[in-house]
């Protein structure tokens, strides 16, 4: 059996969240600084067996491309390089980063809790594998 792994992709740092290996569970895995990140997944994937990576879309409200899709398109392409077999799909993440800080407070997390950029990353690309999974 294998997992499904997702990417909320940022300049800085990027959330990673992973399924369970029935593929019915959700879970935050960790954050990488995203210059890292290639090097991360490689780790992983030879520890773990993964079948897809959902890497999130940022939207305007209006359904336009985000200014951040040329980074993530950047990635991609180094991605498919490094991982030419490996399936990618787009999961759009509009208001993932609201919905995280919200599952914070909601959790009962202190204000400066709720300020830690790196758990709102890792909180986000979970909220994408939850939608890609539902």
């Amino acid at each position: 059996m294998a997992r499904i792994l997702a990417l909320d992709f940022g300049t800085k740092r990027t959330g990673v969240a992973v399924t369970d290996e029935l593929k019915m569970i959700a879970s935050g895995l960790t954050t990488v600084e995203t210059p890292k990140l290639i090097s991360f997944l490689e780790d992983y994937f030879s520890k773990e067996k993964v079948e897809l990576v959902l890497v999130g879309e940022p939207k305007q409200r209006d359904g336009a491309v985000s200014q951040s899709e040329e980074f993530i398109q950047e990635f991609l392409k180094k991605f498919a390089e490094k991982f030419p077999q490996m399936k990618v799909e787009r999961v759009d993440e509009r208001f993932t980063s609201k919905m995280a800080v919200q599952t914070m407070i909601d959790s009962g997390l202190k204000k400066k809790q709720r300020r830690n950029k790196a758990l709102v990353d890792e909180i986000s690309a979970t909220i994408i594998l939850q939608s890609y999974l539902y």
